[in-house]
């Protein structure tokens, strides 16, 4: 590398050179620095950063991490990462030697999360402050498993906030047909509601169907991609976890409800979007129906939970309703387990029995 000073606009430039990981040599210049502490300050930033030396800045750390991190990551679940980085955690330690910051710094700035507030006033929800801190965290366990950081700090410092999200609500059958005769004057959003509540999608599974995912001789739908919404861009993506993609049997009047419907789309092709409609007027057309209905107000996927108690009251198996739902059994088994009918009184009796019998 070298600094020179640039007569005509009297600052300073940085020439360059390096070589990447295939051994090429490259060449670079970094022009505008208002003076040589600067220019020389920044020379010395970009050889810690290809020399992987944790004396490089926090913040230019973050760049090597997204450079590692981001064609690893679903597009939609790096932009919620690149939003925390950037609006919550960049601000704080941004200048800081990634090697120089204690846990005690991560306590500090954990009680400016704390005392936070976000856009309407209100502080962050504890399951929000944990999502915050875990992206902290991952930027250090990826500088102590690949660049020889030699702790976390901030797994020393310990997380706040908790895993657990808000209360889990749930329609019964009969306030899901209140609510939803009250959509019946909005087709789109009367099929829409349908596949969510018979089916236990997810949202972003729903706005990605196409009428190519459906066989209706079969009476089955295949979910095998999720739709986001992404800086004004639609983005199709792989469901959220390897398990979600499957083959859901449908019931024959949802069958015949979703023919009808895709009978009124003169429009739309084998791969198009069946629903054109965002995330956001959805949850607007919730407000109207529970208001309409007169039925207590649940999140979207507050409809996945009603359709797997809904399975549950049926006397199905965790392991039946998650292969259909998209989850791992025990996940069943753990959040709903308050569902699940208690088996404690007739285990006791049988093992009362087999005492008996043996005696």
């Amino acid at each position: 590398m070298a600094v020179y000073k640039e007569p005509k606009t009297n600052t300073w430039k940085v020439y360059y050179r390096y070589t990447d990981w295939q051994g090429n040599r490259k060449q670079t210049t970094k022009r505008g620095f208002a003076t040589k502490r600067e220019a020389l300050a920044w020379e010395r930033e970009q050889l810690n950063k290809v020399t992987a030396d944790l004396d490089m800045t926090f913040g230019s750390f973050v760049e090597t991490y997204t450079v590692d991190m981001k064609n690893r990551i679903k597009e939609n679940t790096w932009h919620t990462k690149e939003h925390i980085l950037k609006t919550k955690i960049l601000p704080y330690f941004e200048k800081r030697k990634i090697s120089e910051i204690q846990p005690r710094d991560i306590i500090s700035w954990q009680n400016e999360m704390l005392k936070a507030k976000d856009k309407s006033g209100k502080a962050y929800s504890p399951v929000y402050l944990k999502t915050i801190h875990n992206q902290l965290s991952a930027v250090f366990n990826h500088a102590v498993r690949f660049y020889g950081l030699r702790e976390n700090p901030a797994a020393k410092a310990g997380s706040m906030g908790k895993e657990k999200g808000r209360e889990m609500l749930f329609w019964t059958q009969e306030e899901y047909e209140k609510f939803s005769f009250a959509m019946m004057d909005k087709p789109v959003s009367f099929y829409a509601f349908e596949m969510l509540y018979w089916c236990g999608i997810r949202e972003g599974e729903l706005l990605a169907l196409t009428p190519a995912d459906f066989d209706f001789e079969k009476s089955i739908v295949t979910i095998n991609k999720s739709y986001q919404r992404i800086d004004g861009r639609d983005v199709i993506t792989d469901p959220k976890t390897p398990k979600s993609n499957r083959v859901i049997k449908m019931p024959q009047f949802l069958c015949e409800e979703m023919q009808e419907y895709m009978k009124q789309l003169y429009h739309v092709g084998k791969t198009d979007r069946l629903f054109e409609i965002t995330k956001s007027y959805l949850h607007h057309e919730m407000d109207r129906g529970a208001k309409e209905a007169g039925v207590k107000r649940i999140r979207i996927d507050d409809l996945r939970h009603s359709h797997i108690s809904l399975l549950i009251e049926m006397g199905y198996s965790a392991v039946a309703i998650a292969d259909r739902v998209g989850h791992e059994s025990i996940n069943i088994t753990y959040n709903y387990a308050h569902l699940f009918p208690s088996t404690q009184s007739d285990m006791a009796d049988k093992l009362n029995d087999f005492r008996k019998a043996g005696m």
